[in-house]
């Protein structure tokens, strides 16, 4: 509805208005630029260089295209200046509000001295009145111009710092290392300062839309391998755990690796992926914050599987033959006896079972066992087993 405004505000001024601006350009345009630095403070010093030479040719084009626009009933060609501008503002760290303020400067000033030069052309108040509208209405066009310019500038650099972060993400976790001065000068690079330590979290692609944006703003975030990657500085500092806790929320999952120097940061991240594998196996439940170090040995059992299984199947060996339903029963005592150190009513209390009943099934478990339910080597190996078997 604005664009539709603009254009009828210049359509309905008669093209013979442009020949009694144009005498006035230079005059407007030197006033214009004396002006702004009084009355936007935040130019006053900055009028001499590239952005000064750029503000004086975006003025000078302003007035021009407006007079033109008016002479060709209207139409007004689009130049790239106001845009330009905008992304200026942005690559120079400001908001955009000192160049909106220096648009509204230019307006008054123009409309001052082009309803001057109309009331001595002895124009009709009707034409000034839509003049003043027009005016506006083409500085507002403007400041759009530039508004999009400032944005197009903010999604560039933010398309440009998030390639770097991703750059960053996989330097620091390759393994073998990367060299620290590559990693150190790409940090610079992404605006990341490289912390004393870091913790590695990983999460499953498909918990990225979810868990990226309720991270903490410090975090360094990337994509790898389908998996997402956050490396966390100062991860022992008070606080962190429970802000990465509600990131993650209790619906979704992602595991966090050990405390590291930052060189050391594939290390944190090898044993976060290796508690994703855990959720994989069915091992872990895949439910909330799943810290690494809580499944040290579950982790220890895994990095040789093939050795955990010997273990499971010799030390087990004992309940071979037996139904699937009796084995089941008497590994589920075994293991509820091992966590309650051999306190029969905290066994029973604990499987909803009668005391009898689990003196009866220790009383099986002995004969199957013998000494290794009473030697401490034979109660840790067979706890092992049960981790691995997962019945623990």
């Amino acid at each position: 509805m604005a664009g539709q405004s603009t254009l009828r505000s210049w359509h309905q001024l008669p093209p013979e208005v442009a020949e009694v601006l144009r005498p006035e350009l230079p005059r407007v345009a030197r006033e214009i630029i004396e002006a702004i630095p009084g009355e936007v403070p935040q130019y006053a010093r900055r009028l001499e260089g590239a952005f000064g030479r750029g503000l004086v040719a975006g003025v000078e084009e302003a007035l021009r295209q407006f007079v033109d626009g008016i002479g060709a009933g209207g139409r007004m060609s689009r130049a790239r200046v106001y845009v330009d501008l905008g992304r200026g503002e942005m690559r120079a760290g400001r908001t955009l509000d000192a160049l909106l303020s220096a648009y509204r400067v230019g307006a008054r000033v123009a409309w001052r001295r082009f309803a001057a030069a109309g009331e001595a052309a002895q124009l009709p108040p009707p034409t000034l009145y839509q003049l003043a509208e027009s005016i506006f209405a083409y500085i507002d066009e403007l400041s759009a111009k530039s508004a999009e310019g400032y944005a197009l500038e903010q999604s560039a650099a933010a398309g440009e710092r998030s390639a770097r972060r991703q750059r960053l993400v996989r330097l620091l976790v390759r393994d073998p290392p990367a060299d620290p001065l590559d990693v150190e000068e790409v940090a610079r690079a992404a605006d990341w300062p490289l912390p004393p330590t870091l913790a590695a979290v990983a999460a499953p692609e498909p918990e990225r839309a979810r868990v990226i944006p309720r991270l903490p703003g410090e975090v360094l975030v990337g994509v790898l391998d389908e998996m997402v990657v956050a490396l966390v500085p100062d991860p022992d500092r008070p606080g962190a755990r429970a802000q990465l806790k509600r990131a993650v929320g209790a619906r979704g999952y992602a595991a966090l690796g050990p405390t590291v120097p930052w060189q050391d940061a594939a290390h944190s991240l090898a044993r976060a992926r290796a508690v994703l594998e855990l959720v994989a196996d069915g091992i872990v439940p895949g439910r909330g914050l799943l810290v690494a170090q809580d499944h040290v040995a579950a982790l220890l059992l895994r990095s040789d599987r093939r050795l955990a299984q010997e273990l499971a199947r010799s030390r087990l060996a004992p309940l071979d033959g037996l139904t699937a339903s009796a084995r089941a029963r008497l590994l589920e005592t075994l293991a509820a006896w091992l966590e309650a150190q051999g306190r029969l009513q905290a066994v029973a209390a604990r499987l909803h079972v009668h005391p009898q009943t689990v003196r009866y099934r220790l009383g099986t478990l002995r004969e199957r066992f013998g000494d290794a339910l009473d030697d401490p080597r034979g109660r840790f190996e067979l706890e092992l087993a049960l981790r691995v078997d997962g019945v623990l």
